[in-house]
């Protein structure tokens, strides 16, 4: 068991390393792309990348997820299924894309509100490449390939960055720069990629088993789109409602709020072993209450730095056009906090098998965010899309919550969870009513602020006896890590995060 323990720590320490490399790398370009791009242009490329990752969703009809899941069946034979898979995704891909091309025209229209048929061309094309990209990478996961698949990322992320560079800045492409420089450069990965896998890959579909596969992972598709479409619906309606630089801007504020995802990316890759391994339910219970509130807590002081210090961010690393994306950065991640902690109740409703809920929740999420940024967006712009996306992920959570209570009841710590949640509440109020919003000295109190969270936490009696106890053996480095390294949680068959949510962050690790 400690074998297999370690190869999940491998597998998932190279996939992180890969996102947060991907984020930093794409931070420090920023400089760089909005010199040379303009809100519009910025606004529509994004647009773009984010309706081929819807598409690509569709188009994948749940097969990624229905691989993972018949490769380890006793009853099926891993070679077959990795043929047909293959074999059914390039066919479903290759299809899209070419019925798709003769409408490029009208689908720009519908996406930017003006013609612009060469950017959907691209995005098209685009569409395939992301789409064979990702199921071939996910071979390398199926073998624990991990420094494979943590050399193919960055090699394609590097080679993004290098044909980026030269299309924005030295040919001033652009948006078609943004885009050409991101889906040619993975183009020449998946062609290289097919290579590599030759041996295992088909053409031939085997109807019987392709037939097992769907009737798998369609019921995948509708959770994964709906929720994904919560961070594409906005792009469309400000794209409307406010023009493309606005779009621009907000799609800007939502690259910074990634830092609270990546942050939480190694929890996510942690949780779900540990929930799983505990067979007990009601020290299940315990457990997952105390996870809760310490995930809420970190959480919470991550959020609270991206709204005191969001300016200073945006000046650091952008030009003065793209100043105003700050309005949205503290939302913005407010938002992915609460994805985060949405993912945390998907794994406990897993406990329970009953997956099925994950569609109504996301749904009445999608539903209610179309409504309110049609509401907020024409009064508030970006401002009005960000407040829109939180309120939708709470619909989500407080419907996670009732599902997962009546069919797996956890004791959570409410006044904790209160604690946290309203000391960085009041922290982010009293900072941007009383501090200066520029200069070092508004930076250097804001700082001061934000690091005043865990003291406040201590003063209002957050902590039990057990982790001031604990916390004062950080003392003792040494002797904690020793400690930690003698916990073996036993993972289960079903110990992962689900896998449309794996391919989604992937997808969102391969944008720059």
């Amino acid at each position: 068991m400690s074998g297999y323990l370690r190869r999940l720590a491998t597998t998932g320490a190279a996939y992180t390393a890969a996102s947060i490399a991907s984020k930093l790398i794409a931070v420090a370009l920023l400089p760089l792309y909005t010199r040379y791009l303009t809100t519009t242009d910025y606004g529509a490329a994004e647009v773009m990348f984010a309706a081929v990752v819807s598409a690509s969703i569709v188009v994948r009809l749940g097969v990624i997820e229905a691989l993972l899941r018949f490769y380890y069946k006793d009853d099926e034979d891993p070679a077959r299924v990795v043929a047909t898979s293959f074999a059914g995704l390039f066919w479903f891909s290759t299809g899209a894309a070419l019925v798709a091309l003769p409408f490029a025209t009208p689908i720009s229209e519908a996406l930017l509100t003006h013609p612009a048929p060469d950017l959907a061309r691209i995005s098209i094309g685009g569409l395939w490449v992301l789409t064979m990209f990702e199921y071939l990478l996910t071979l390398f996961r199926l073998e624990e390939r991990a420094r494979a698949y943590f050399v193919t990322t960055m090699l394609s992320v590097l080679a993004a960055i290098a044909l980026t560079v030269v299309l924005v800045v030295g040919a001033e492409e652009g948006a078609r720069g943004l885009l050409l420089g991101s889906y040619a450069s993975g183009a020449a990965f998946v062609l290289g990629l097919i290579w590599v896998h030759r041996r295992r890959l088909s053409l031939r579909i085997d109807r019987g088993l392709l037939r097992r596969l769907l009737r798998f992972g369609l019921p995948t598709m509708p959770a994964e789109l709906s929720l994904y479409m919560l961070n594409f619906v906005d792009r469309l309606i400000l794209v409307r409602s406010a023009g493309l630089a606005e779009a621009g801007l907000y799609s800007l504020a939502a690259k910074f709020a990634q830092a609270v995802n990546v942050l939480a990316r190694g929890f996510q890759l942690a949780w779900p072993p540990l929930a799983y391994s505990i067979r007990d339910d009601d020290e299940a219970r315990k457990v997952y209450a105390t996870v809760v509130t310490w995930f809420v807590a970190a959480t919470a002081f991550a959020v609270a730095a991206m709204w005191l210090l969001s300016r200073w961010i945006v000046r650091a690393l952008t030009t003065a056009e793209f100043f105003g994306s700050y309005k949205a950065i503290g939302l913005l991640a407010t938002g992915a906090a609460l994805y985060a902690l949405y993912m945390v109740l998907v794994v406990i409703l897993g406990r329970t098998g009953k997956t099925e809920f994950n569609f109504p929740a996301t749904g009445a999420a999608l539903a209610s965010n179309v409504a309110l940024n049609l509401l907020l967006v024409p009064p508030f712009g970006i401002v009005g899309a960000g407040a829109a996306l939180v309120a939708s992920y709470l619909v989500v959570l407080a419907l996670m919550y009732g599902f997962t209570q009546r069919l797996f009841a956890v004791p959570y710590e409410w006044g904790r969870l209160a604690r946290a949640t309203l000391g960085a509440t009041l922290l982010v109020v009293a900072g941007e009513l009383l501090l200066p919003t520029e200069g070092a000295g508004g930076f250097l109190l804001r700082v001061l602020v934000w690091l005043a969270y865990p003291l406040l936490l201590l003063a209002t009696g957050f902590f039990t006896s057990e982790e001031r106890s604990w916390l004062a053996r950080l003392r003792r480095p040494g002797e904690l890590a020793a400690e930690l390294r003698s916990l073996r949680p036993v993972p289960t068959v079903d110990g992962r995060i689900p896998e449309t949510y794996e391919i989604e962050q992937m997808d969102e690790d391969r944008r720059l």
